[in-house]
């Protein structure tokens, strides 16, 4: 995990919203005395973790669970497995996929998500540092939820792209500082359901028609010229429970990953794990499965998932390029309330889920390609 993740530009908490201003960064730090020492080199090379869908479904065990005696939500056993893997790479990424509530509710499930705010805390306990948040639920409990979920992220200190405060947070790269190299994340998705963007805030979710990525390469193009060494796309698209991706999906990939703006793709949605493929000697994970979910069926692909590892190296052009990927396939575990008030778990996945999993990541011949598929 990072020890230092700060925002060139984008994810501010001080810009204007239509509905409500988010807080002013507190200035009451002292300021740094000027130092002559020369910075030190920026390294060579750096691990980038990256996994699936977060949703909090209400009124089963997860929640029952996560339920404190006091009436407060504690989700931070959920992760307890997998924080490890999260917080021994430099930069790791999720996927929160749904907005959060006020504290104190009211909370709702599918298919109109607003769930317990103490999910983002747990999310930053694991390790993560950075979450897109473009999702075709990232409206469902309207404008104002979408700006709440964005201060709890902020509160967290964890960086976000792909939903927007206004108009000139939307227009802003998010690039973070990995250790001394600057990695950009933009972010899209295909649907928001049926939702129209809000009339007076058109710029709120960053949203493309699949196949067409020209503003994600927009997106992209602009992260670079703010100083991104590498730049990863995040994409919810397409089809749900199919672990194969569609054409169009494919072809948006294609698309992308033929671009110098990006370097690798993550896919999300399909709540199923689907392949990683190399094209063009770059990655793409078509689909990462859930992370965090507790579908009304079980013992179904829906419980399989997988964390992405990529080691980025950078090369004698000086260019940063993958050198290195990896899948850790992990499996969500529904039981009991344990000892730590869990009852839903990202756990190891055991040798039948791990064999599921990775024969779906090699169906487009990723381990001929390179990927390493390991155990946490």
């Amino acid at each position: 995990m990072a020890l230092c993740v700060a925002l060139l530009a984008g994810c501010g908490a001080d810009v204007e919203s239509p509905v409500a201003e988010a807080p002013a960064p507190s200035s009451s730090a002292p300021s740094a005395a000027p130092s002559s020492a020369a910075p030190p080199p920026a390294p060579d090379s750096f691990t980038l973790v990256a996994t699936g869908d977060v949703l909090v479904h209400q009124g089963r065990a997860l929640t029952s669970g996560a339920q404190q005696p006091d009436g407060s939500w504690d989700f931070s056993a959920v992760f307890a497995g997998v924080a490890p893997v999260l917080q021994a790479a430099d930069l790791a990424i999720c996927h929160l996929e749904t907005p959060v509530a006020p504290v104190g509710g009211p909370y709702s499930g599918y298919p109109s998500f607003a769930v317990q705010p103490e999910i983002v805390d747990a999310l930053a306990d694991a390790g993560y540092d950075l979450c897109s948040t473009a999702s075709n639920h990232s409206l469902d409990d309207g404008f104002d939820g979408l700006v709440r979920t964005l201060d709890a992220l902020d509160a967290a200190g964890i960086a976000h792209t792909g939903t927007h405060r206004s108009s000139a947070e939307s227009e802003q790269p998010v690039v973070v500082d990995v250790g001394g190299v600057q990695v950009g994340h933009v972010a899209t998705t295909f649907s928001l359901n049926g939702v129209p963007l809000p009339a007076d805030a058109p710029w709120a979710v960053d949203t493309f028609a699949v196949p067409d990525v020209s503003e994600v390469l927009a997106d992209a193009a602009a992260a670079r010229a703010a100083g991104a060494e590498v730049v990863v796309a995040s994409v919810h698209c397409c089809a749900e429970y199919d672990h194969a991706p569609t054409a169009a999906q494919e072809e948006a990939v294609r698309t992308l990953l033929a671009s110098p703006d990006v370097d690798l793709v993550l896919g999300h949605h399909a709540h199923v794990v689907q392949p990683f493929e190399q094209i063009g000697g770059e990655w793409v994970a078509y689909g990462l499965g859930n992370h965090l979910a507790e579908h009304s069926t079980r013992g179904y692909d829906t419980e399989d998932s997988v964390i992405a590892r990529f080691t980025f190296t950078r090369g004698e052009d000086g260019r940063f390029t993958v050198s290195q990927a990896e899948a850790v396939p992990v499996r969500i575990e529904v039981g009991a309330a344990d000892a730590g008030g869990a009852a839903v778990r990202l756990v190891p996945a055991d040798p039948e889920s791990a064999a599921r999993i990775g024969a779906v990541l090699d169906a487009r011949g990723a381990v001929a390609a390179g990927l390493a598929i390991v155990p946490g």
